[in-house]
């Protein structure tokens, strides 16, 4: 208790330990690479269709955009539900260490494309390999932080999203303009990420409570196979994590609101926000501007200002709750589609309104992994954030896809991002009948 209270004494950087900021590190870094990856197919999808698709079908692409981003989102929904499970029986480092082998060995690959159907083949493979790292890096971050800082490291934590924007930004920036390949040097440049693999083996601790439910978790295993009879959480620790998960009944209402609520944002965000870079590039060559460079300063923009949204949400969560904190930006949300997409603005402006729809739309990422890792125990941590953050994507995938025909169909952006949009009021009206977590301890193994 004396050691608490002097630790909430100090200013909050200060109170904690080394382990825990390399900690930090290890999830951040991890997720920048894997958003390096993903946003630079937000950047290219539209450059590399147009090579990859007949010229006759230019005016489709769109369509082709949506069917690629709907590949690898389901890729990445199969792929985040199991390395959750994993992470859950191995440990969270070992899992972070393996899935970022993954994405790195596999990302190449896209280069190798030759039509759109090889390219949405080979990203569902790089979405199956990138998918898993998140539910990790919030998982070990939450159990490693202390209760008044946790929202703040995982803002921080899920700030790897935003920089890894940059990243891609900038990368793109410098090689957008080498002829119509360089959308394939993008995806080379993402095996890079596997030499950071050394780095986090040798300074990122394991989670003690995820080893002290391991323990658990084998001392009730063992008691059952010499025929003892479990109940409680015994028993759970038993039961497969998955199916722990469904049969927990404290678990039922957080599992199924929070569903909820990242199903409109993943829906909302994949049909609307990775448009952008292709929008800001299309308003751009109407005012006789290169598309590609104004494309590439639409993600650099976004991805600035997302980074300030994920680090301002955790902060804020911290200091004003869970619950208000997560409606307000959902509620920006909301607001802001219909402002930077039927808005008749010029190429300027609009950026001016890209960098706030960045800031709330990218920013309202962050609620899951400050709020989540607070409503499940850690026997099933892991296996319960990737479930919800990463099953809706196997619904989600249709955003992209109704997105990309809905811009075909009704002749442009705005009315189709407007109404994809809409479903960000679900989250907003499902947030207030979670349970506030702000300061709590973390249910679980201590």
């Amino acid at each position: 208790m004396a050691s608490t209270e002097a630790a909430l004494s100090l200013p909050w950087y200060r109170s904690l330990s080394g382990p825990q900021w390399k900690t930090l590190v290890a999830a951040n870094l991890s997720w920048t690479l894997d958003s390096f990856e993903f946003f630079a197919l937000f950047i290219t999808v539209g450059f590399a269709l147009q090579q990859l698709v007949a010229p006759a079908e230019h005016a489709a692409i769109p369509r082709y955009a949506g069917y690629v981003l709907a590949a690898t989102l389901f890729g990445w929904g199969v792929g985040g539900m199991v390395g959750g499970i994993i992470a859950d029986y191995i440990g969270r480092k070992r899992t972070m260490v393996l899935t970022i082998l993954a994405y790195s060995l596999t990302t190449g690959l896209s280069a190798l494309s030759w039509n759109w159907e090889s390219l949405a083949a080979l990203r569902f493979i790089v979405g199956v390999a990138i998918g898993s790292e998140w539910s990790t890096g919030a998982s070990i971050v939450a159990e490693l932080w202390p209760d008044h800082a946790r929202g703040k490291g995982a803002g921080l934590m899920q700030s790897g999203a935003g920089l890894g924007a940059i990243l891609a930004s900038v990368v793109w920036l410098m090689i957008g303009g080498m002829g119509p390949n360089a959308w394939r040097w993008m995806y080379l440049i993402g095996v890079l990420p596997a030499f950071t693999v050394v780095w986090i083996l040798r300074h990122t601790p394991e989670s003690a409570r995820w080893e002290r439910s391991n323990e658990q978790r084998c001392e009730a295993r063992a008691l059952k196979r010499q025929g003892a009879e479990l109940s409680g959480e015994h028993a759970a620790l038993t039961r497969f994590t998955l199916v722990d998960l469904f049969a927990d009944r404290a678990a039922r209402w957080p599992l199924i609101g929070s569903l909820v609520m990242m199903l409109s944002l993943t829906i909302g965000f994949w049909g609307v926000s990775t448009f952008i870079p292709t929008y800001v590039g299309t308003v751009a060559a109407r005012a006789n501007l290169p598309a590609a460079q104004w494309a590439g300063y639409a993600g650099l923009v976004t991805g600035i200002c997302g980074t300030l949204g994920y680090i301002g949400l955790g902060f804020l969560a911290d200091a004003i709750g869970r619950k208000p904190v997560t409606m307000l930006f959902y509620l920006m949300c909301l607001i802001l589609t219909p402002v930077v997409y039927l808005g008749t603005w010029n190429v300027d402006v609009l950026l001016a309104w890209v960098a706030l729809f960045g800031f709330f739309t990218l920013g309202i990422w962050a609620w899951a992994p400050v709020w989540l890792p607070e409503l499940f125990p850690t026997r099933m941590r892991g296996t319960a954030i990737a479930f919800i953050f990463n099953a809706p994507r196997l619904i989600a995938c249709i955003g992209p896809l109704i997105a990309g025909t809905l811009i075909v169909g009704l002749g442009g952006f705005g009315p189709a991002a407007t109404i994809i949009g809409s479903l960000f009021i679900v989250g907003f009206l499902v947030a207030p009948f979670l349970p506030e977590t702000n300061g709590r301890p973390l249910p679980g193994a201590v």
